[in-house]
This record gives C-alpha cells, sequence and structure tokens, in this order.
C-alpha cells in the first residue's frame, strides 16, 4: 500500500501543470517545491516512483523496486529533481494511470462538485 495518497499525487499533478503553463515569477514554482518538500521521505520516494513508470522507466509491476531506487538514488532534494522534468505532470499521470490509481475520484475529493 502506498503511503502517497491518490488525493496528494492529484494535488502535485494539478499544481505541476499550472507550473509547467505558468509564466516565470508567479510562484507556481514556489508554491509546487513546497508541496513536494513537506511530503515524508516514503511519499517522495512513491511520487519519484510513479513519475519513473510514467515515462517507461520502470514497468508497473517494478513499483516496489523502483521507490526502493528511488531512496538510494536520492543525490539532491526531491523537489529539485522532479521539477526539473518539464513534463513531470504527463508523467505523474501516466504513472498513475498505470497503477491503476484512480485520479478522478481523488480530483473529486479536492475540488467536490457543488
Amino acid at each position: 500500500m502506498m503511503s502517497l495518497s491518490s488525493g496528494k499525487l492529484a494535488t502535485v499533478i494539478i499544481r505541476a501543470r499550472k507550473y509547467e503553463a505558468g509564466i516565470p515569477g508567479s510562484g507556481k514554482a514556489r508554491e509546487l517545491r513546497g508541496l513536494i518538500a513537506a511530503m515524508n521521505d516514503d511519499e517522495k520516494a512513491e511520487l519519484t516512483a510513479v513519475m519513473w513508470i510514467g515515462r517507461d522507466t520502470f514497468e508497473p509491476e517494478e513499483f516496489d523496486e523502483a521507490v526502493s531506487m528511488a531512496r538510494t538514488e536520492a543525490t539532491v532534494p526531491t523537489e529539485d529533481y522532479l521539477l526539473d522534468n518539464p513534463v513531470l505532470a504527463d508523467h505523474l499521470e501516466e504513472g498513475a494511470n498505470a497503477l491503476g490509481i484512480d485520479l478522478e475520484s481523488a480530483e473529486d475529493e479536492i475540488f467536490p462538485h457543488v
């Protein structure tokens, strides 16, 4: 079971999309960095693993191996590493889909219909 909730993953994806489409100096990078920096080490490793699965570095069934590698290979802060990926949101979304994580339900929890 993942430490990283689907809601938190969906929030990162939403903020990453805003960051990728944003205007320099808008504060979106700081917001996204802060969100990732506030995660615990397990969540950061799992977030990195989801991104790696989304970019086809690992297969979904290799998730545990990807998490282990993310823990041992981390040489820079996770937020710096992930924000260096210009298509982070796409890779996270593709990884989540490959792992069967229901992002639509998570987004509904974040943004309930009124």
